[in-house]
């Protein structure tokens, strides 16, 4: 409330519910936004601020679905007036068919609407959410408005980490860590990559994740050369390695983690050198992320180290690093992806790139290693918080990373 502008008023809708066929719905997963600032965890949400308000108990509103007996016995227990409050501290609370009223009387106080648009860098939305029909709406019917954007607001805030934020994707990697450790001693030769994925989900259940932060990757052989790899369900044979991109969610906050691990619990000497040199990048780039790093500048020291790295290793020779195009250089064919983003209630969380690195941000750092014609890619990837001064906190520093440790549990 304090970033935005004088009469102005914000709002921020729940998701909606998605349809799959018939009477089937997709399992509800709150926006996060409207959960960052209240905590409300529930579909057909409002949160209105509002600090100009000309009542005081107007600068903070929610808007609930009325609750019954009917849908306790139906639905389970939603959020009561009473609860609302214990929940958010939002102490005005109205059912949601009051909504248009009250906004139309707070609209007549104020001069310009925040509209929580997704800004995001990697979104591509096909489907009109309940947030966009509300904007439709609204637009339509207060067009002497002055608009303004809450998603750059919303960025600068939640890209820097509140320690319970911290202590929560800590627990998410905590759980992670447990499903690793289990997998290690699960995975032998003839085991399919669908119950790999098994053992992560049991162990995440086990310890009250709600499940997989994202869709896993369990990429054995040459899979693990198809970035988005999602179908698991190859056999893992003996010889060949295993890259596992998993994360446990937790209180809606995610873990991202990265392991590649030998099938048979022996990196042959050609797959253990490319290893460390992933290893090595991420360690190098880990280093750089500190306050006031700029992203942009950043990817372009975590390519000339992974220039070099590939240089070492035979894959890329001098001429073709010389004669490079800026634009596209000579790493790119063997690590086409980005080293690192933002962490955090998304998996590709929120924060501008164009903007100094803080402290309290969490980014993945991620670099990978991948050669179709030798049948296997390799990627590392680990969860760090920046600190105010020094090296970034790792969250996954528990989780076996290092060959020899992986090898020694494995065997």
């Amino acid at each position: 409330m304090a970033k935005m502008m004088p009469s102005s008023l914000a709002v921020f809708n729940s998701n909606d519910i998605y349809p799959i066929s018939a009477d089937s719905t997709m399992p509800f997963q709150q926006h996060r936004d409207i959960f960052y600032l209240s905590g409300v965890d529930q579909e057909e949400s409002i949160l209105v601020l509002f600090p100009n308000a000309v009542e005081e108990k107007h600068r903070e509103i929610l808007f609930l679905k009325e609750t019954n007996d009917h849908i306790a016995v139906w639905e389970g227990e939603k959020l009561t007036k009473k609860k609302a409050l214990e929940t958010s501290g939002i102490k005005t609370v109205y059912w949601i068919q009051e909504f248009d009223k009250i906004l139309k009387e707070l609209t007549a106080q104020s001069d310009t609407i925040y509209y929580n648009t997704n800004e995001h860098y990697r979104a591509f939305v096909d489907t009109e959410t309940r947030e966009a029909r509300f904007i439709k709406v609204t637009k339509d019917k207060y067009p002497a408005h002055n608009i303004a954007k809450s998603n750059i607001i919303l960025q600068r805030l939640r890209s820097i980490k509140d320690p319970i934020e911290l202590d929560l994707i800590q627990l998410a990697c905590n759980i992670t860590e447990n499903g690793m450790r289990r997998v290690l001693n699960f995975v032998k030769p003839g085991v399919m990559e669908f119950e790999i994925e098994a053992e992560y989900i049991h162990e995440f259940l086990c310890n009250r994740s709600n499940g997989f932060a994202y869709t896993p990757i369990i990429a054995s052989g040459n899979n693990a050369n198809v970035l988005h790899y999602i179908e698991n369900n190859q056999e893992c044979k003996d010889g060949d390695l295993i890259l596992m991109d998993v994360g446990a969610e937790y209180a809606n906050y995610s873990s991202d983690m990265t392991r590649t691990i030998p099938v048979n619990g022996k990196f042959t000497k050609r797959q253990r050198d490319v290893y460390d040199a992933v290893n090595r990048v991420k360690n190098e780039a880990t280093k750089m992320l500190i306050p006031g790093t700029l992203w942009k500048e950043y990817h372009i020291e975590v390519g000339n180290l992974m220039t070099s790295e590939l240089l070492g290793l035979g894959l890329l020779d001098k001429t073709a690093v010389k004669n490079e195009d800026p634009d596209c250089p000579a790493y790119k064919k063997y690590f086409m992806h980005g080293t690192s983003h933002h962490i955090g209630l998304d998996t590709h969380d929120y924060g501008i790139l164009w903007e100094p690195m803080k402290a309290n941000m969490v980014f993945t750092v991620e670099p990978g290693i991948y050669i179709p014609e030798e049948g296997f890619g390799i990627r590392l990837e680990d969860d760090v918080v920046i600190q105010e001064s020094g090296e970034p906190f790792n969250l996954m520093r528990n989780i076996p990373i290092e060959a020899e440790e992986i090898e020694e549990l494995m065997n």
